[in-house]
This record gives structure tokens, sequence and C-alpha cells, in this order.
């Protein structure tokens, strides 16, 4: 199995997100649970820039798109 190409840090960094550690985790932590009837991309608290990345990404299956799923799930668990 290969390592993803990006990691949480490297995703809140291109969404212009504190991208530490902490900031990170409190951010996943206030957000969720992200209700399933919402797609990540449609989230209330993202700008539009940031929505419109997280979706380009996932349409395009590009090398975001792995862990922009990995957020989709962190968010929804409980």
């Amino acid at each position: 199995m290969e390592n993803p190409i990006h990691e949480f840090k490297d995703l809140f960094e291109q969404l212009g997100l504190p991208s530490d550690k902490a900031s990170i985790t409190s951010f996943i932590d206030s957000h969720r649970p992200l209700p399933h009837d919402i797609k990540l991309a449609e989230a209330p608290f993202w700008n539009a820039s940031q929505a419109g990345f997280l979706r380009e990404e996932l349409l395009e299956d590009a090398d975001w798109a792995e862990i922009v799923d990995r957020l989709d799930v962190a968010l929804r668990t409980t």
C-alpha cells in the first residue's frame, strides 16, 4: 500500500487553514459530526474558494482526492 501523496497538514494549508496538529484536531472536533445528507464541499463552514477546491478535487479524482476523502470520514465520525 502506497503512502498518501498529501497529509491533513498539506490539505489544511491548501485550504488556508491553520495546519498544526492541534488546530486540525480542533477543526475536526468542532465541525463534526457532519450529517450524511450534506456533501463535504457543501458544508456551511467552508468559504466559496474552499468548497470549490474540495468539489473539484473529488470530481477530478485528483491527487488530493484521497486526503479529501479522509477528511470527509473524519468529519462524519463521532
